[in-house]
């Protein structure tokens, strides 16, 4: 009884894991799209340079044609391939100019690697399903048949 119930919390685990998973990607896709959405809406483009490159963001400097120097705190959107000291191209938004991204990149490249995240997880959760429902019917102990009565004449 306790394995059992040991195995039927791993498998909600697991399954709850790979949904939030999925749900997360599902969720920074949107954020993507209603980014590029809101830039394109209120589209205004200007030559940036790059300042600084780090794993979590690119931090890039641009002026609007009001004069202002604008670094987006949160970097740019869609920066691979930019290092330190480029000029690039970006698109950003007129109301909000700390929503920046690199001219001509869009949300369709998240689209691989949130798409890949998600094929793996499901594939790992496939896999940890498998074996525990592998585990569950090697612990259960196969009914044996009885054994024929013998007759005595």
């Amino acid at each position: 009884m306790r394995s059992t119930q040991r195995q039927r919390i791993a498998r909600r685990v697991v399954l709850g894991a790979a949904v939030l998973i999925t749900v997360l990607c599902v969720g920074l896709l949107l954020a993507a799209i209603r980014n590029d959405e809101a830039i394109t809406s209120h589209l205004g483009a200007a030559n940036a340079e790059v300042d600084s490159v780090s794993w979590d963001r690119t931090i890039i400097r641009f002026d609007t044609p009001d004069g202002i120097v604008h670094i987006p705190a949160n970097g740019v959107l869609y920066p691979g391939g930019l290092v330190a000291g480029d000029l690039v191209r970006v698109e950003y938004d007129t109301a909000n100019p700390e929503l920046a991204r690199v001219a001509g990149r869009t949300a369709t490249l998240t689209l691989l690697p949130l798409g890949t995240t998600t094929l793996v997880t499901w594939v790992v959760a496939g896999g940890l399903l498998w074996w525990i429902r592998y585990r569950s019917r090697r612990a259960t102990p196969a009914v044996a048949e009885p054994a024929p009565a013998l007759t005595g004449k």
